[in-house]
């Protein structure tokens, strides 16, 4: 049996090649494909409109032969196609996460497994992504959020379009449902993006229109007749639009929104030229690349997270390698699982085929859940790895209960967590911040000792005034407008503590592999955006302001910044030790120096002019020329830049400095 049809578009298999060919060496970090994600956009584009072609001929098909257009063999033949390779995937990943993941970590990818066999990751990533998640780059099954998209797209278009087709059987009806459905999907996704950026990226209600949009093409522009010229400038101008789009955006580029147009359209016109044969699309390697562009896809990105766990994120010799494996992992799959088992199940009724699969899925979904019950199986790992893994969560226990996600004083926004340290009734001193004063803020209330503490905090928020987020659930102003006001009800002789990953909101998370959705980016000034050249300059404004206003009442003390350690320091230690190669993480007083050197300029500049005082944690976790994400063997850190219970513990005698001044107190 032939698998490819006498209907075989060689346009559309090329066109594959360059959506996964994008995505592959984005995530291997490859030179000038910075936006290569928008891959995923290109597949999303082609799968609307083989799709909607399918059920369209279907349904055409119903009017002249009488056969009634089936859902449930649609379904079949969708599963058919996707489920095999991702169960023999989602099997190798359980295995894989044996033998080198922690049992946390395990825990978690026993749910992945189960939201990817039954596609609702994409639902579940949206909820998790938040400040103090796992980061992405440790998720194997992070790029299955796409086939969770379409396979709900695939559920409901064919109801919706059925439906429609059973009100009124003609194609125009079809085409006004496809337009309303992509015009609708559209706005949302322009207007949450810069809002909701998480839900946007993530949800099919934002995504839908890219589907939808092939489903335009099929119905308005399949097989218009052109000249071939015509069909060469355009098939040209779409992979312009293509190519420009993996240049020029990158992961601090919202995400779709309007941008997402540009590849979309360039898929788009790509499809309408239609041309066979085309040097952009027909190449046998092209062609071998869209045959296998599924499971390449499916495999190359546990292989990309395997190389940030073992380091070599970077390493020439490592990309290499990964790169190679890819290759080799996706022929395996497409020649030994993707093409037999479809054929073989092919020549199958529809049910068998339908409990085989759902066989399967069980299978492997009740291993996930397994691994889930068995909390990961921490018995796999030593002691002493137990021990390491045990600090990424010796936290803060207060650490989400007292930090707002939605800093702001809007009834859409969750309040300021105005949160007391202490129960005697008598504040002693304020702390405010972002994440970072989380992290230190019981060893502040054990410097001061009696008296209460509060605890003012909204994560990711830069304390300079004048800071403006397009991002709804982060209105830093808003919080800083707050706390302002809220620290004029205090008595003068209740100091402040100022505490910020203040690096971080100048040039952006310096970890080895940041999230794709690096919200810093979306922060700025009043006509100065996060990349120019003028934002350093305003923010070192917006800080001094800060800093000089809180000042006119009271003792202001700024702690310089916390060491940014780069890696996951449980997770790189505790592996390692996994790989029975104990790893110490580290960053030089030289790296961090110069990473802080702005920073450090600006504090020093608000201890002249404001008159605070500086606290400089550095010596306290410091040797003389190294900075060590480790004491004695277990980890400071509970991920690569927020200290843990042991590291901030590390810092009472620093914060004694301030409780001389604590409610009038002498100075110590």
């Amino acid at each position: 049996m032939d698998i490819k049809k006498s209907n075989f578009r060689a346009d559309i298999n090329g066109l594959r090649a360059w959506a996964v060919v994008s995505v592959i060496l984005y995530h291997f970090g490859i030179f000038g494909f910075s936006g290569g994600f928008v891959g995923v956009d290109i597949f999303f584009v082609i799968s609307g409109y083989l799709m909607t072609g399918i059920i369209v001929r279907g349904l055409t098909d119903s009017l002249i032969s009488g056969k009634r257009f089936s859902v449930l063999e649609f379904y079949v033949s969708r599963a058919k196609r996707i489920l095999p390779a991702l169960i023999v995937l989602c099997l190798f990943v359980l295995a894989l996460g044996w033998l080198v993941l922690l049992p946390q970590e395990y825990h978690t990818l026993g749910a992945y497994v189960i939201s990817a066999l039954g596609f609702f990751s994409n639902i579940k990533f949206s909820r998790e992504s938040g400040y103090f998640d796992v980061s992405s780059h440790e998720n194997l099954l992070l790029h299955t959020w796409s086939l969770s998209v379409e396979w709900q797209f695939y559920l409901v278009l064919p109801l919706v379009m059925l439906g429609v087709w059973k009100f009124r059987p003609k194609i125009s009806s079809l085409k006004t449902l496809i337009v309303i459905g992509l015009l609708l999907s559209l706005y949302w996704s322009v207007k949450m993006t810069p809002h909701k950026p998480l839900i946007a990226f993530y949800l099919i209600k934002t995504r839908a229109w890219e589907l939808l949009a092939g489903g335009v093409v099929y119905l308005w522009a399949n097989n218009i007749a052109m000249s071939s010229i015509i069909r060469r400038m355009i098939e040209g101008f779409g992979f312009i639009l293509i190519m420009a789009s993996v240049v020029i955006f990158d992961q601090t580029s919202q995400w779709p929104g309007w941008r997402a147009l540009i590849p979309v359209m360039g898929t788009v016109l790509v499809l309408i030229a239609a041309r066979q044969g085309s040097w952009w699309t027909g190449t046998k390697l092209a062609q071998w690349l869209g045959d296998c562009s599924y499971s390449l896809y499916l495999w190359h990105w546990p292989i990309a997270v395997m190389l940030v766990f073992l380091n070599f994120k970077g390493h020439m010799l490592g990309v290499a390698f990964g790169l190679v494996l890819t290759l080799l992992l996706g022929w395996l799959s497409y020649r030994y699982v993707e093409t037999p088992t479809r054929i073989n199940l092919s020549k199958r009724p529809i049910f068998i085929s339908f409990v085989l699969l759902l066989l399967g899925v069980l299978i492997v979904g009740a291993l996930g859940a397994l691994v889930r019950w068995q909390d990961g199986f921490p018995g796999r790992v030593s002691s002493e790895t137990n021990a390491i893994f045990a600090e990424a969560l010796n936290k803060n226990p207060r650490l989400e209960e007292c930090a707002s996600q939605a800093s702001g004083t809007s009834s859409k926004d969750k309040p300021v967590p105005n949160c007391t340290y202490g129960a005697d009734g008598v504040i002693k001193a304020v702390m405010i911040g972002d994440s970072h004063s989380s992290s230190l803020v019981t060893s502040f209330k054990a410097a001061i000792g009696s008296g209460d503490v509060l605890q003012w905090t909204a994560n990711a928020c830069p304390l300079a005034i004048g800071i403006h987020s397009s991002i709804v659930k982060h209105k830093c102003e808003n919080f800083l407008t707050w706390v302002l006001k809220e620290a004029k009800t205090l008595p003068s002789n209740v100091p402040v503590v100022l505490v910020n990953r203040f690096s971080v909101y100048l040039y952006g998370p310096n970890e080895v592999d940041p999230p794709l959705m690096n919200l810093i980016s979306l922060f700025g000034f009043e006509g100065v955006n996060f990349k120019s050249n003028e934002y350093p300059t305003k923010m070192r404004e917006g800080v001094l302001k800060m800093v000089c206003e809180l000042s006119k009442d009271r003792e202001v003390y700024i702690v310089r910044p916390v060491p940014e350690q780069g890696f996951n320091v449980p997770m790189s230690m505790g592996r390692s030790m996994m790989f029975h190669v104990p790893t110490r993480i580290s960053v030089s007083r030289e790296q961090y120096n110069k990473r802080n050197a702005f920073a450090l300029e600006t504090l020093d500049l608000a201890a002249k002019e404001c008159g605070a005082k500086i606290l400089d944690p550095v010596p306290f976790l410091c040797e003389e020329k190294t900075c060590w994400g480790d004491v004695g063997g277990l980890p400071i850190y509970f991920d690569d830049d927020h200290l843990n219970e042991r590291g901030s513990q590390m810092l009472v005698p620093m914060f004694k400095k301030v409780a001389g001044h604590a409610a009038g107190g002498a100075v110590q």
